[in-house]
């Protein structure tokens, strides 16, 4: 008997949980994407070059494959294209295109999130930079300036005068692909996520982090769980979480939300359907026992959830992407023995002699890491910049 094919939107870092979990779970894996290079495809038993953000590209390799189901990327592009093609096909396990694209673009989640009372921070969106431009005067700064459909922090500017204001919206709109911006308040606080899983549109599940950037004040380098003061916000989480799930009568999965917080106040940037990067899958599984990767891979093949395990989160986990503080070519990666005895696991693709061309974004490879409290934690992700350095030759 011939196995079930499934696509998955790419074969980077981030998907190789993804791809490990559906081999286990019995299917024949087909991974796509336009660059052939990435460490996930190696795991996969077939590799079709195309650019998963196409999704007529990708609707017409799924149509001359006769794939049986297929699962989103850890990027809002891949989300947006599987949804789009089980609309096409017929096949379970997705939302709606219009349901994701309501998610996954800002300018629309932000909308309905206000609309509906969901908390988040007040947004205007503009679809014309001349327009955008005009409203100068309108904002008390800061602001943040985002295109609507980017991740990573790609285009993101923080405003803190009006001086800089047409230059962000410049640089928004010259990335989006949709050509349109948000121009959202500014929130201080400290960066968290809350990932659920939603079965009959109610949270079986939940983990939480705090995230932290390294130079690149927009990008995720390294997390560690649980989220500090989780207990302050958890049911207020939940709740917009199913009340978003049985407004937009989302499908079991993944919801996955964003979220800053400050003393007792707290604001919901995003949410998105779909796995997190940078392997995110195994400190979720590290802290519950749960296959993060299989049961998003399930849920995502219209697979029956209902059997999801009853678990919480525990211990302290976290992991970390190692990344250089300057462009050039590598030496070695030096890490610190202080910090040796909390890798569990770790991946790296980045090896002696090859080039980073980009430091702001490049990440080399990742550190999954335990600690014996929170007290270890915090202490040790605080520094982890020291205990973790790349060795850029002169």
């Amino acid at each position: 008997m011939s196995k079930e094919k499934l696509l998955i939107l790419n074969g980077g870092h981030s998907e190789t949980p993804l791809i490990l979990a559906a081999k286990k779970l019995g299917f024949h894996v087909i991974t796509t994407g336009n660059i052939p290079t990435l460490i996930g495809h190696q795991y996969a038993d077939e590799y079709y070059p195309a650019d998963f953000s196409d999704k007529h590209e990708i609707l017409k390799l799924s149509q001359k494959l006769g794939i049986d189901a297929v699962c989103s990327s850890a990027n809002d592009f891949g989300t947006i294209t599987a949804a789009y093609i089980s609309e096409q096909i017929g096949l379970a396990g997705h939302d709606t295109y219009e349901t994701s694209l309501l998610i996954h673009h800002k300018d629309r989640f932000k909308e309905f999130a206000i609309k509906n009372k969901i908390q988040t921070p007040f947004a205007e969106s503009y679809d014309d930079r001349v327009v955008a431009k005009s409203a100068i005067n309108k904002y008390q700064y800061p602001v943040i300036v985002k295109p609507i459909d980017l991740t990573g922090g790609k285009g993101i500017t923080k405003v803190t005068d009006s001086a800089d204001y047409c230059k962000a919206i410049d640089k928004a709109f010259d990335i989006s692909r949709e050509k349109r911006i948000v121009v959202e308040e500014f929130f201080e606080g400290s960066q968290h996520s809350f990932s659920t899983f939603i079965i009959n549109q109610k949270v079986a599940f939940c983990f939480s982090d705090n995230e932290y950037s390294y130079l690149n004040p927009y990008l995720v380098s390294t997390s560690a769980a649980p989220a500090v003061n989780i207990h302050k916000f958890e049911d207020k989480l939940i709740q917009s979480a199913e009340k978003t799930a049985s407004l937009l009568k989302l499908t079991d999965g993944i919801l996955h939300m964003q979220y800053l917080a400050r003393e007792n106040r707290f604001t919901i940037i995003e949410m998105t359907r779909r796995c997190s990067g940078d392997l995110y899958p195994y400190p979720v599984e590290y802290s519950s026992s749960i296959d993060w990767a299989a049961w998003i891979v399930k849920a995502e093949a219209g697979q029956s959830c209902t059997n999801f395990p009853k678990k919480e989160q525990t211990g302290y986990c976290g992991r970390h992407c190692i990344m250089s503080n300057r462009n050039g070519v590598i030496d070695d990666v030096i890490i610190n023995d202080g910090l040796k005895a909390n890798i569990y696991q770790d991946l790296m693709w980045w090896k002696p002699g090859d080039i980073v061309k980009d430091y702001m974004t490049e990440k080399l490879g990742i550190l999954l890491l335990r600690y014996s409290s929170m007290e270890e934690m915090i202490e040790k992700t605080a520094d982890i910049t020291n205990l973790v350095r790349v060795s850029i030759k002169d």
